[in-house]
């Protein structure tokens, strides 16, 4: 890997303070966006999930259909049986032989009864699926219409910050490589365990950024001199004199101002 050239503590510490400002303004981007993604993200899964839904149902009519038509059919041959049945009959020659006719008459009538149940209680069903299907779609539409307003949302603020966002992620890449890797970590584990990602902060009236703990003179005197990096014992952020951060601010927000 390649040496990155030596360069001093205060122009380590402008980097340092210029890749916060930039990497603070990716963040104020991308919580315009909030929740939106995942938002988005959440109800085309749910959508997807209430298809799939109707896609079964719709196969479960489909197969309930089918039963009524197989029941028709049995409906149907039993009929046909027993007309048969009814002609033979008329050419009985002995009681033994009525009797198991008249039997596979009264069987062909149970079947007949029986499948009129099966159809009675299908259609039932169907009834029952259909209302579930149409409820379900009203739903799917408020959902559908729901997603199609949350992605014209996100689609807004992304064609208004995009460009921006793009820009800016290459200047921290910048702004990065011009730091040493050590300063780095330190700068991304700072960032990462506090709450608005600030791991630099500047002097103000007396105390570090945010911060009510005031520090001692000597060190503000120490911070000022830009000599060495000087972190927060309260906090553990790196700290930098305001004027520095003022000179660094005007000169970021410039270059940002212009993209």
């Amino acid at each position: 890997m390649a040496k990155k050239n030596e360069i001093s503590v205060e122009e380590k510490l402008r980097s340092l303070f210029d890749l916060q400002i930039i990497d603070s303004r990716i963040d104020e981007i991308r919580n315009v966006r909030g929740e939106l993604p995942l938002e988005v993200e959440d109800l085309e899964n749910e959508i997807a999930g209430m298809d799939d839904k109707l896609q079964n149902l719709t196969a479960e009519l489909d197969d309930f259909d089918l039963d009524i038509k197989e029941n028709k059919n049995t409906i149907e041959s039993a009929n046909d049986l027993i007309a048969k049945y009814a002609d033979k009959l008329k050419n009985v020659r002995n009681n033994r032989e009525y009797n198991s006719i008249v039997k596979e008459e009264e069987y062909q009538q149970l079947e007949i009864q029986l499948a009129e149940k099966k159809i009675k209680e299908l259609k039932v069903k169907i009834e029952q699926k259909k209302e579930t299907i149409s409820v379900l779609n009203e739903q799917l539409d408020v959902k559908k219409n729901h997603l199609t307003a949350k992605k014209n949302e996100l689609d807004e603020i992304m064609q208004e910050t995009e460009k921006e966002e793009t820009h800016l992620l290459a200047q921290s890449e910048k702004f990065e490589s011009k730091i040493d890797e050590r300063l780095i970590t330190a700068y991304k584990r700072i960032r990462g365990s506090v709450k608005n990602g600030l791991a630099i902060v500047p002097i103000e009236r007396g105390a570090s950024g945010g911060s009510y703990f005031t520090i001692p003179p000597q060190v503000q005197m120490e911070i000022a001199s830009r000599k060495k990096i000087i972190t927060d014992e309260y906090s553990g952020r790196i700290l930098v004199d305001a004027e520095l951060a003022e000179e660094e601010y005007t000169k970021i927000n410039k270059m940002i101002k212009n993209i």
